[in-house]
């Protein structure tokens, strides 16, 4: 765990926006984002965590969950080895810790096969 970095959380107000950047932890973490399909879970207060959007390694193939669709974007530069979660609309319940993961598909991040974690970034949108 530990090999990516997520950046860009913080505390917004009910329907700000906020983008979440994720990234491999330098060269010595030996992981090239590029090669992976990159998930975004979110974990709740007292909850598990939960994959709520996810991209392809080249970048076609997009996931979001229902509760998100529509307002949660989706999408990776791999020029530069990064992928990022646009969040827009955002309301009091997406209040979380999101992580970055990285696995070989969408659906294997679905079923929980994660290659990499990233340590995660708390997002807190206040009334």
């Amino acid at each position: 765990q530990g090999q990516l970095v997520e950046s860009g959380g913080g505390l917004v107000e009910v329907g700000e926006s906020l983008t979440l950047s994720c990234s491999a932890s330098g060269a010595a973490s030996g992981v090239t984002l590029r090669y992976y399909a990159v998930g975004w879970f979110r974990q709740m207060p007292g909850k598990e965590r939960r994959l709520v959007s996810a991209i392809s390694s080249p970048g076609g193939g997009k996931y979001h969950v229902e509760d998100v669709k529509g307002r949660f974007t989706v999408s990776r530069d791999n020029t530069k080895d990064i992928a990022y979660l646009r969040m827009s609309s955002l309301t009091a319940e997406d209040t979380a810790v999101y992580y970055c993961s990285a696995g070989r598909t969408i659906e294997d991040l679905r079923k929980g096969a994660i290659d990499y974690w990233g340590q995660g970034t708390q997002v807190t949108v206040s009334l």
